[in-house]
């Protein structure tokens, strides 16, 4: 069980300009199924309960609209790289476990996390590999046999304090370009890991090709329904509108518990319905006096946080009011602004917008306004 394994700090190597990809920007920020292969690497190690730490290395024009715990500036070599990952990690113990990988690697399988981290139970440094089964042979002719041959891959594990010796003593030296050398050469063993799963690196423009395929492959899409109300009550108290985080002017303010942000709340209840989560009341009980006017940006950024932690990406959140007044267009940029902060998703996929019910009626008597949402999420097959 991975609860019984280890904890490990993850170092992701996403500075390299990936120019054999055929691209014109790195192949690690390219887009595929809603995420960059980036984000689809992040994914794996965000979603293994042995992690306690997702640390990643850029280029420094790079985009950082990504989740991580710490963002590092890379080098000109990958080496060089892993080694300003490592210095920024300084906090961490000699014998914490850390974990580099290639951000071009969004295959890696949690069964394989986990045998390189029972590995590192009883060994020092291991490195998942694959065993090389093509014929070799030199250009001179001469067979090369491959029965002890392997084809080194990422993740390899390492204590911190073993590897960044290692860096520290070779950091003049380019002969070694990658950690496991740089263990043998402080003369370390380094344990090879079989990978049981499709762990190869994108690299070439047919790699690319395959991860389409691959990646698509790993998420469903899910769509959940929300539906709130809320009556009006007299705003002479001093009491505002609010309005998807927006104070809208009005003579009238909604009653409730919270804030009564009646499109917040059935934006809320899509995405908690998307993922099967429940309803804000199972969250947050209005019985409960701590959420007494609480603003309802807790209610979604909670919503929001279930998804990522179900591995699951926001594509595109769908909201209606349903009101005479106020009306909601005037409002919408901002109201779309505050959602796509909340959510950390780009305005593009947000909607919304409003409709009456020809006066008919509560709302058409203007006695509240009521809201509903469509969200959509990709999340790992159940």
């Amino acid at each position: 069980m991975t609860s019984n394994l280890p904890k490990f700090h993850i170092l992701i190597a996403a500075a390299g300009s990936g120019s054999r990809s055929g691209l014109s920007t790195p192949k690690q920020h390219l887009r595929i199924d809603g995420k960059t292969i980036l984000e689809h690497t992040i994914d794996i190690f965000a979603s293994h309960s042995s992690c306690a730490s997702i640390n990643v290395i850029i280029g420094s024009n790079d985009p950082k609209d990504f989740k991580s715990d710490t963002i590092i500036i890379g080098s000109n070599t990958r080496k060089n790289s892993i080694y300003n990952g490592l210095k920024l990690l300084s906090h961490l113990k000699n014998e914490d476990i850390i974990l580099t990988h290639d951000a071009a690697r969004p295959y890696t399988h949690h069964d394989d996390i986990n045998a390189l981290l029972t590995a590192m139970r009883t060994h020092r440094a291991a490195t998942l590999a694959k065993p090389v089964n093509d014929t070799l042979r030199k250009n001179d002719g001469i067979r090369i046999d491959r029965e002890n041959l392997y084809a080194l891959q990422t993740p390899q594990a390492f204590y911190y304090g073993d590897i960044m010796a290692a860096h520290e003593k070779f950091k003049n030296d380019d002969t070694h370009t990658d950690e496991t050398s740089l263990i043998s050469a402080m003369g370390g063993q380094v344990t090879f890991i079989k990978s049981q799963h499709y762990n190869e690196k994108i690299t070439t423009s047919q790699d690319i090709m395959i991860a389409r395929t691959l990646l698509s492959q790993t998420t469903e899409t899910r769509i959940g329904q929300g539906f709130d109300v809320h009556a009006f009550e007299d705003a002479s108290s001093g009491k505002p509108l609010i309005l998807c985080g927006v104070k809208i002017p009005h003579s009238c303010a909604l009653t409730g518990h919270s804030d009564a942000d009646v499109g917040l709340h059935a934006i809320t209840d899509a995405l908690l319905g998307a993922i099967a989560q429940g309803d804000i009341g199972r969250h947050f009980p209005p019985s409960n006096p701590a959420f007494k006017n609480m603003d309802s940006a807790i209610f979604l950024e909670k919503a929001r946080d279930l998804v990522s932690k179900a591995s699951g990406s926001i594509i595109n959140i769908d909201l209606t009011f349903i009101c005479e007044n106020p009306k909601i267009t005037p409002h919408a940029p901002a109201m779309i602004a505050r959602v796509a902060g909340i959510l950390q998703i780009p305005e593009t996929r947000i909607s919304i917008k409003a409709t009456t019910t020809e006066r008919l009626g509560f709302t058409g008597r203007e006695e509240g306004i009521a809201a509903t949402a469509i969200a959509t999420v990709k999340v790992p097959p159940s």
